[in-house]
């Protein structure tokens, strides 16, 4: 079983929660990001914290471990106690998570030089937590993240990570 993350912008968490877990949050009814009409991609094991996080860090030039902002947690809401199983009724047994990214993180991609975008995109390649196809798919994907900051912020809006299991 894989780990499949999708990012997408939205103007603020309730309309987030809409578009990638359900109306209102139900999960149960569900949504896809593309019938909510929301302005997505798929990045497949691309996770918002280490993976993203370490574009991010990069963009900025900057080591990833000085990195000071972290994505939010917006879905399920916690705390959820832990060390108890999670309720198959509970939306933590769901396998969905949605993040929003600090908006630093959206401005620090959208504003990369597209000059930038090679260099970036071979350090990028090189960290062990990913596996790209090539340079040329990790440079493709640099500037997807890229374009898809720049709509977010050209938007007034934030960027959102939702995890499903």
């Amino acid at each position: 079983m894989g780990v499949l993350y999708d990012y997408f912008h939205a103007t603020d968490h309730t309309t987030a929660v809409n578009q990638a877990i359900g109306p209102g949050g139900d999960w149960r009814r569900g949504t896809s990001l593309e019938e909510a009409g929301a302005d997505w991609i798929e990045a497949k094991g691309l996770d918002p914290n280490v993976v993203l996080g370490r574009l991010v860090a990069y963009a900025e030039g900057i080591p990833f471990t000085d990195q000071q902002d972290t994505p939010e947690l917006v879905w399920p809401e916690p705390p959820y106690p832990q060390g108890e199983p999670t309720d198959p009724d509970s939306p933590w047994g769901t396998g969905l998570v949605l993040q929003q990214l600090p908006d630093r993180w959206r401005d620090i991609l959208a504003v990369l030089p597209e000059d930038a975008v090679p260099m970036v995109a071979a350090q990028w390649y090189e960290i062990e937590e990913v596996d790209f196809a090539d340079y040329l798919d990790a440079q493709e994907t640099v500037g997807t993240f890229k374009a898809l900051a720049f709509r977010a912020r050209t938007a007034g809006a934030h960027l959102y990570c939702r995890c499903c299991l």
